[in-house]
């Protein structure tokens, strides 16, 4: 896949999930609890995605997903349900753009320790330019969740 492409896919992404939150929220507003609207957005997965696994790979798609599962196999679950969890949450009490900044700050904060941790040997001058970055985009995230409307 092309960079532009990805970048387009990344950025499509990033709008949908905005949507994809607010679209929640309102799930949630018309709901006794959080819970239907994650519910209902975990249901459309899994059904979209057993569908997509037993068109392409029939019954030994199916084999090796649960041949698969091991405990661990279960910490990306876990995580992401929390990451749609807070997002919800987020929306409702600090609003969108809050709720985007501190999620992409924090992401930021995390893949660059990642990246530097998986790196053989970086630099202090090749992480100055991403440490830079990062401070600036910690800086925005403070600006945009301390505004008041």
């Amino acid at each position: 896949m092309s960079h532009s492409l990805t970048l387009l896919f990344l950025i499509a992404a990033g709008i949908g999930l905005v949507i994809q939150n607010t679209i929640m929220v309102r799930i949630t507003e018309s709901a006794s609890t959080i819970l239907i609207a994650m519910l209902l957005n975990s249901l459309v997965g899994i059904v979209l995605f057993s569908a997509i696994l037993l068109i392409q790979h029939g019954s030994a798609g199916v084999s090796e997903l649960f041949g698969a599962v091991k405990w661990w196999t279960l910490i990306p679950g876990l995580l992401g349900s929390f990451f749609v969890f807070a997002s919800i949450n987020g929306y409702q009490h600090a609003g969108a753009a809050t709720t985007i900044a501190v999620l992409v700050a924090s992401q930021l904060i995390g893949g660059l320790v990642m990246d530097v941790a998986r790196s053989q040997g970086i630099t202090l001058r090749e992480l100055a330019g991403p440490v830079c970055g990062a401070i600036l985009l910690v800086a925005g995230a403070w600006l945009v969740a301390r505004r008041q409307f």
